[in-house]
């Protein structure tokens, strides 16, 4: 946590027994994670508990200073701004804000209450002097009669300066009042009063009798202004005292949204889980790959990670008895459960993959030496003192934890008692696990229902510890081994191992190739767990190929069967629209009849072709499989469109499949299939292109060339005008892109008229005159719109 404030709410966190107060402090965790997640933020930086400010506030005429004040300003400021966010969560957020929001109506809406400390108290503390008219006017006369004395007091310097009676020309305060600096063999010839003298006696403080009274004015001014600060800060005060519950709830809420927000960065740092607590019966306990926090961050900061644990205690079975070396990491597994047992049941979640936890009534440990000279305790001792207290404490919904059972005393002795008291915890069913070194453990767990064997790993091979937990199976405590490792003299490592009875030498290369076999199933089974994995990727692969395959036939599929659709829809339309005429479909009905059928028919066939050609994959990269498609256009090529119905003009040619069409003002692209066919090519001439498009056109000299120049000199301008019109309009229907009048220089009145009437002109494109080898101004050269 950031501020006090919520470093005293952690302070008091607490486990519980209340299953709703665990859960809810889990969601409202969960939920500030996906706040988090969505970037989400919130500052409580600076924040302070200030529960005995406002208790104080409650009191009939006491007064808060001003940094008091601010403090529950910030506070109340704080909340306010976090209502907002409660009221308007992140739109981005994927899980429900329920509990947030419910914790959040804890605070009411303080608008009308921050507006009334808006802009009085300055960061540093001190009241603005907007906090009230008065003050205002106050501190305005300070200031004025502060510059008045200095003014008067630099005067008087001046003068006194003169003589060499002040030590320096400045002016400086006393008990706030304005004072000068005199040399103390000069002090009497300054009428005033001594307010002091410096640190070495060399200089003495005089107020000057001319300033006395406006001193005066000036400290009258000043405890007016006390005066006044006192009242606004009353005032303050009593606003507060007014507000007391409702901000009293809205700390309560920000030191919970605190809390939570350190458990949601918690939970993020080190990859917890929200834990299943259930108070059913029969408990469970599972943990799968559960880590210990310190551990962990030990480690990370070494650059090193934790080897986590996973328990699964659930029914009958309900204690787990932990063997295996020294340093193998069993005491780190009591600790581990005991510890996530606690943090669950205080609401906090935990590090692991899973997390299912039963809410204990209490966790009674034995782990470490607890021998006290003071006490008179040995280990052996302190331990049985413990173990006695838990088996008194313990209940059926207790976690019990067990470290190094039976040990500190002989050990057939020490073995027997640690059967009897695992026993004990056994017939009681509370959940209990046990760490010991004693062969009977091991053979009573294996024998006793309700009891679960476990180990930490040795490799033999390195002498190390793997400290992997297997449950299932016990450990062996290769204690010789593990001495070896730690550098112990040699010849008493072969002495310890030439002693060591034959059945406990038997046990133990028993329990070491248990072990060896156990590594090499796990290895084998996670063998074929990388392959299963595999195999399933690539029936995964397989089958995502297959379904994109299948899609892009489907999609292909579509796009045949739409330029079908679209040549049909084209041929019907044009069939109806040759019938639109009443008289005309009275008349035509029976030959409308016949196209339509021919049109319906052709189209079953095209589809049917298609269909045949799309399954078998005939048509692939063949244009002359695809019929329906219009094979030869090229650009300035005029075409009819399927979609609208009207002609276009080819401008560009994108590819094979696709072109740049211009339909009047308007340009658009296009696929080949919407073209329906071509009704002129570019080559053709007008009259072509007339006749294309259905139109009667008759020439008086069809075969007839026509002529590229005209000459009209000596002409009038209507006669010339006349001439130049049937002259431009037979070159147009010829398809001659350019052609030239003859007009003459002469006034150019000839010349200025022809060239208006041809600019304006619609089978014109443009009017320019030739060079002058050409002709020049006599002539004019016309490019036709073809």
């Amino acid at each position: 946590a950031s501020s006090p404030l919520g470093q005293a709410r952690i302070a008091q966190l607490a486990t519980s027994r209340d299953q709703g107060w665990i859960k809810n402090q889990q969601q409202l965790t969960s939920e500030v994670r996906e706040f988090r997640r969505v970037g989400g933020r919130f500052e409580f930086s600076g924040l302070v508990d200030i529960s005995q400010l406002v208790e104080k506030s409650r009191i009939a005429g006491a007064t808060l200073e001003t940094t008091e004040i601010r403090d529950v300003v910030l506070v109340v400021d704080r909340a306010a701004e976090w209502r907002e966010i409660a009221l308007s969560p992140p739109a981005t957020m994927k899980s429900e804000w329920k509990s947030v929001s419910q914790l959040s109506l804890g605070i009411i809406d303080f608008t009308e209450f921050l507006r009334a400390f808006r802009n009085k108290i300055q960061p540093d503390g001190t009241l603005d002097d907007k906090a009230s008219p008065e003050l205002a006017r106050i501190r305005r006369e300070i200031e004025r009669q502060k510059r008045q004395i200095q003014e008067s007091l630099r005067g008087y310097l001046r003068k006194l300066a003169e003589g060499g009676t002040v030590q320096e020309e400045l002016v400086t305060i006393r008990g706030e009042r304005f004072v000068i600096p005199v040399k103390v063999e000069q002090k009497r010839r300054v009428q005033g009063v001594v307010h002091g003298a410096s640190s070495s006696g060399q200089t003495v403080f005089v107020e000057p009798l001319e300033t006395i009274e406006q001193n005066n004015e000036l400290v009258r001014l000043l405890d007016e202004e006390q005066a006044e600060i006192r009242r606004i800060l009353l005032e303050m005060t009593r606003r507060i005292g007014e507000n007391a519950d409702s901000i009293l709830a809205a700390v309560e809420v920000l030191s919970e949204l605190e809390l939570q927000f350190a458990k949601a960065r918690f939970a993020e740092d080190y990859n917890c889980v929200p834990a299943l607590c259930e108070d059913a019966s029969p408990s469970r306990l599972i943990l799968h790959n559960a880590r210990h926090p310190l551990l962990e961050r030990n480690l990370k900061a070494k650059g090193g990670s934790v080897i986590p644990t996973s328990i699964e205690l659930e029914g009958e079975r309900r204690e787990l008895v932990i063997t295996g070396p020294n340093t193998g990491g069993k005491t780190v597994v009591l600790k581990t459960v005991g510890l996530l047992a606690l943090m669950a049941q205080s609401g906090i979640p935990v590090p692991a993959d899973r997390a299912d936890l039963p809410v204990f009534d209490a966790v009674l440990a034995d782990i470490g030496d607890y021998q006290s000279i003071e006490q008179n305790l040995s280990t052996f001792s302190a331990h049985v003192t413990n173990i006695d207290f838990i088996s008194r404490t313990a209940t059926p919904n207790s976690l019990v934890l067990l470290d190094e059972l039976g040990s500190a005393t002989d050990p057939e002795e020490g073995a027997a008692l640690a059967v009897a008291i695992a026993d004990h915890f056994r017939r009681l069913c509370c959940i209990t696990i046990i760490s010991t070194h004693h062969t009977s453990l091991k053979v009573y767990g294996a024998n006793t229902g309700g009891v679960v064997n476990a180990s930490v790993g040795f490799d033999e091979a390195t002498l190390q510890p793997t400290y992997q937990l297997k449950v299932g199976v016990p450990g062996a405590s290769a204690g010789i081994n593990i001495a070896q490792r730690l550098g112990l003299n040699p010849s008493i490592i072969e002495s310890a191992r030439s002693r060591l009875g034959t059945q406990a030498r038997d046990v133990g290369q028993f329990l070491d190739r248990l072990h060896a076999e156990l590594r090499g199933a796990e290895a084998e089974r996670l063998r074929l767990r990388t392959s299963e994995q595999e195999l399933e990727r690539e029936k995964s692969r397989l089958a995502t190929e297959g379904k994109r395959e299948q899609q892009a036939k489907i999609k292909e599929m579509e796009k045949k069967l739409e330029s079908v659709l679209r040549d049909f829809e084209y041929h019907a339309r044009e069939a109806v629209n040759a019938i639109q005429d009443r008289a005309a479909a009275q008349k035509l009905s029976k030959d409308a009849e016949r196209r339509i059928s021919k049109v319906r028919r052709e189209f079953r066939e095209q589809f049917d072709s298609t269909i045949v050609a799309h399954t078998t994959g005939a048509d692939k990269d063949d244009p002359q499989a695809r019929p329906q498609e219009v094979k030869h256009v090229g650009e300035g090529d005029t075409v009819k469109l399927k979609s609208v119905g009207r002609p276009a003009r080819i401008m560009r040619r994108i590819d094979d499949n696709r072109f740049e069409v211009e339909i009047g003002a308007m340009k658009m692209k296009i696929a080949r299939d919407d073209i329906a066919e071509v009704v002129v090519r570019a080559g053709d001439s007008p009259v072509t292109a007339a006749r294309a498009r259905g139109f009667s056109v008759s020439l008086e000299k069809e075969g007839a060339s026509a002529a590229s120049e005209i000459n009209v000199i000596g002409r009038t301008v209507d006669d010339a005008t006349g001439e130049v019109e049937k002259f431009i309009d037979r070159a147009f229907l010829a398809g001659l892109p350019r052609v030239r009048v003859v007009h003459g220089s002469g006034m150019g009145i000839l010349r200025k008229a022809l060239r208006q009437y041809l600019q304006q002109h619609p089978h014109v494109a443009s009017v320019t005159e030739p060079p002058q080898n050409e002709g020049g101004a006599g002539a004019t050269v016309v490019e036709l719109r073809v």
